[in-house]
């Protein structure tokens, strides 16, 4: 959806479609190596427990973007290099997660838009808890799966 060469910038599509996104105030951190990036929402929602965001970053992304609602917990990342690298190998445009993220030097050099909370070198469980492809609500912004989502170092916007 969105190409290097002609990247999508959120305060110009803010500009243009204000009435139809919604923009997410949380100061989430830039940690991948694509810095804009776009794409049709998978979500999951899970605690503490990344065996789900392993298991459907594994699967064909077609471009898509995983929003994971990891409740704002910093105390486990939630993803890590490997499964980065098992994104961009199956085509994820990127990864939005309202939590934690680990070997962020790593993932700096990958060619997949992150965005976290921030990091810490925990591992989470690994139990499979959690939900997948369902409605979240980020910072008071709804997230439906298969609506489009928009990143950038500005932020993050997601159609209405």
């Amino acid at each position: 959806m969105n190409s290097p060469a002609n990247p999508i910038n959120t305060a110009d599509l803010y500009d243009e479609r204000a009435e139809d996104v919604e923009s997410i105030s949380l100061q989430f951190q830039d940690l991948g190596g694509v810095s804009h990036f776009s794409g049709t929402v998978r979500t999951i929602k899970c605690f503490e427990d990344n065996a789900l965001v392993k298991t459907i970053l594994a699967t064909p992304g077609e471009g898509a973007v995983l929003v994971v609602d990891g409740y704002g917990s910093l105390r486990t990342a939630l993803m890590g290099d490997m499964i980065a690298e098992s994104a961009v190998a199956n085509g994820w445009a990127g990864v939005v997660i309202n939590g934690a993220i680990r070997d962020r030097v790593a993932i700096a050099k990958l060619p997949l838009g992150v965005k976290a909370l921030g990091s810490n070198p925990k591992k989470s469980s690994k139990v499979g808890r959690g939900e997948v492809d369902i409605p979240l609500v980020i910072d008071g912004v709804h997230i439906e799966p298969g609506t489009l989502i928009y990143c950038d170092p500005d932020g993050i916007l997601v159609e209405r």
